[in-house]
Order: C-alpha cells, then structure tokens, then sequence
C-alpha cells in the first residue's frame, strides 16, 4: 500500500514536471535572447539591463532588498487571508439573501471600478503611512472576485444535491455550509486564484503611493536615482512571491478536494 502511494506521488510529480518543461525552455531562450541582445546591441542599463545585471544587482542589493519584501509579504499575505475571508462570507450572504444582494453588489462592484491611486490618499488620511492601511487596501480590491464566484459557484450548485439533504433531516444551514459550499469549491478557488495573482502588486502600488517601508518604496527609491536593474528586481520579487502563494493555493486546494476531476461523477459517461 505505501509502495502504492509513493509510486502514485512519484508518477504525478513527474507529469506536473513534464507539463513545466515547455514553460521552462521559453524561458531560457528569452533570457538567452535578452542576454544576446544587450551585449550586441551595447544596449545601456540605464534603458535595459541584461538578466545576467539585474541578477548581479539583486544579489548585491539583497541586504536592503529582503527587509522590503517582507512588509510586502506581510500586507499581501494578512490582507488576502481578509479578502478571502470576507469574500466568502459576502458571497454567501449575498447568495442567501435577495435583499442584500440587491443592495450590496451594485456597491461592492462600484468599489472595484474605483482606481488604487484615487482612493489611497484617504487611506492615507485614515490610516497614515502604517502598515494596517495597506492590508485594508488589499483586503478590498481583493475579495470582489472572491465574493463573485461564491455567489455563482452556490447558485450553479445542482437542486438534487440539497434535495438529498434536507429529505435525510439536514437543515438548511447545515446544507449551505456542509453541502452546496463543498460542491461550489471548485469555483470559490477559481476567484481565490484571481485574487492571488495581483495581491502583493496591489500591495507594492499602495506601499508607492505612500507608506514606511516595503518593495513600493525601494521601487520609488531606486527609481529616483535611475538604477534601473533594481527596477527588474523588485518586479521579479512581485512575481516569485506572487508565483508562491499561487502555488500555495494550489496545493491546498488539492488538499482540501482532492486531485482536479476527482469530484467528477463515475456514471455520467455511462
């Protein structure tokens, strides 16, 4: 049985390895390119530095570099904890309530369409340059697809299922939260996804606008004295951090539900 499961891990480690190797050599023909480029075309670095500079910049400036990204860090990663929070419950409250969808998505849709850069003075404002300010700002911009795709992943949810339920003496919460949100999961971490792609970006851009410290600031600061490799740095840190919590998501999706495809119905092609 344990020989089983290890062949089973080993096998699925080497098909999501496979699936990467294509991504894996694109890569390194653009980097190979980029490289290639600079050098023959004397291109300067002030315009656009070579990945073999920008890797050197970010060794050396790593010292100042890591301090910034662990307040980005810490605002993404409790703000998108909120928002996902939050995101599901409005989802959920909006699905069971009429009343309060009606009244609360058209806001909640509008508080989307609204720019960072209008509303981060207010925060400013609100919250001065304190870390709190930025974990709200994420927290925002980041439940709307969230809350969207609970509303739609409940309302998707087939009729049998709660039928079932409540035939068999459940109540209709204990159906919501036990039944029809285990069968809309599938499409809550869809939103959770698209939420995760952009939080710590949204965190940099707030932290630009106006805070203490983090990778917004180190950007401001080291494109004010034009060293842009650090530029590429710091946009790089936005998208390994970024790439693991995406990969985090994944993996506890996968350990809350199981494997893709395994919630699919045995007789439905029969």
């Amino acid at each position: 049985m344990v020989g089983n499961r290890v062949q089973h891990t080993w096998n699925t480690l080497v098909k999501a390895f496979k699936r990467r190797v294509p991504t894996m050599v694109t890569v390194l023909l653009m980097l190979v390119a980029w490289e290639a480029w600079v050098r023959i075309a004397h291109v300067p670095a002030t315009m656009i530095p070579s990945p073999s500079e920008i890797a050197q910049a970010t060794v050396e400036t790593w010292p100042t570099l890591w301090p910034a990204t662990r307040i980005t860090l810490l605002e993404g990663s409790v703000g998108f904890l909120l928002a996902v929070t939050l995101g599901i419950l409005i989802g959920i409250l909006l699905y069971c309530s009429r009343i309060a969808n009606a009244a609360l998505f058209p806001l909640l849709s509008a508080a989307q369409t609204m720019p960072l850069i209008s509303i981060a003075p207010l925060f400013l404002i609100w919250f001065g340059f304190e870390i709190s300010g930025k974990i709200v700002i994420v927290a925002i911009f980041g439940l709307f697809p969230i809350a969207v795709q609970t509303i739609r992943g409940l309302e998707a949810v087939p009729t049998f299922y709660s039928d079932v339920a409540l035939t068999c003496g459940a109540t209709r919460t204990w159906t919501l939260w036990h039944v029809k949100l285990r069968v809309a999961a599938r499409q809550i971490y869809g939103g959770i996804r698209v939420s995760a792609a952009y939080i710590y970006a949204t965190a940099a851009t707030a932290e630009y606008l106006g805070a203490r410290g983090g990778l917004g600031i180190w950007l401001q600061a080291v494109y004010n004295s034009f060293r842009t490799p650090l530029i590429f740095s710091a946009t790089l840190v936005i998208i390994a951090i970024t790439g693991i919590l995406m990969c985090l998501v994944n993996l506890s999706e996968r350990v809350l539900l199981g494997p893709a495809g395994s919630d699919a119905d045995p007789d439905a092609e029969e």
